[in-house]
């Protein structure tokens, strides 16, 4: 029961740690929407549509950008891919690697059966950042054309700011996409105990926030 406890509990902390995180920074959006480096992206996406749409000659460079960013999500799709057959190998060895690391499953159940949650909560992260880097693929696959066509041509159908509207739905997807793999650090460390995943999930939550924050904003 002690063991249950233990790693029950650090799972219960590391969400509640997540969720007041990204609670904090949403209000502190809300606040003020460019102290998020995001908001700041979708700003920039907007104005860099306008500009090679208004400019014909820079097509090949929109090509170029979007291509880039396309040739970057497939990457890590295919990354996820390899990384999801790698934790459905271990989910077949629940029994076996459970008792071999419980010499550093400190605090942390030797049952099969807690070992068989953190497989499956590590390959739910795993699937989400593939569908997630999936869809940034399938977008920018729309964008391509839809940026190349002269604005006076498309009869107001598609303005910059619905292009700018997938582009920047892409890079939600692509956000998503790295959140998850993000998120499966601390969840591999859960492997070796709950210890471990509390640990790790108080420095991923140091290393979101400096990430997130737009660093043109200056220290509070």
């Amino acid at each position: 029961m002690q063991a249950f406890n233990f790693d029950a509990i650090a799972i219960i902390l590391c969400g509640a740690l997540l969720l007041f995180y990204y609670l904090f920074l949403f209000l502190r959006i809300r606040r003020n929407p460019e102290f998020s480096i995001h908001t700041v992206n979708q700003k920039v996406r907007l104005l860099w549509v306008r500009d090679v749409m208004k400019n014909s000659g820079r097509d090949v460079m929109a090509v170029q950008t979007l291509r880039n960013m396309e040739m970057a999500a497939s990457f890590k799709a295919s990354s996820a891919i390899l990384l999801i057959l790698g934790t459905l190998t271990l989910s077949g060895q629940a029994e076996t690697m459970a008792k071999a690391w419980h010499a550093l499953n400190l605090g942390g159940s030797p049952a099969p059966g807690w070992w068989s949650i953190k497989i499956l909560s590590l390959l739910t992260v795993l699937i989400v950042a593939f569908f997630a880097f999936a869809m940034v693929v399938r977008l920018l696959n729309h964008v391509v054309f839809m940026i190349n066509v002269p604005e006076d041509a498309l009869n107001g159908l598609l303005t910059p700011e619905k292009i700018a509207q997938r582009l920047n739905r892409a890079g939600a997807f692509y956000s998503i996409g790295m959140r998850a793999y993000f998120i499966a650090v601390p969840l591999a460390f859960w492997l070796f105990g709950p210890l471990f995943l509390l640990g790790a999930t108080v420095g991923l939550v140091v290393v979101l926030y400096y990430l997130d924050r737009n660093p043109m904003t200056g220290h509070d």
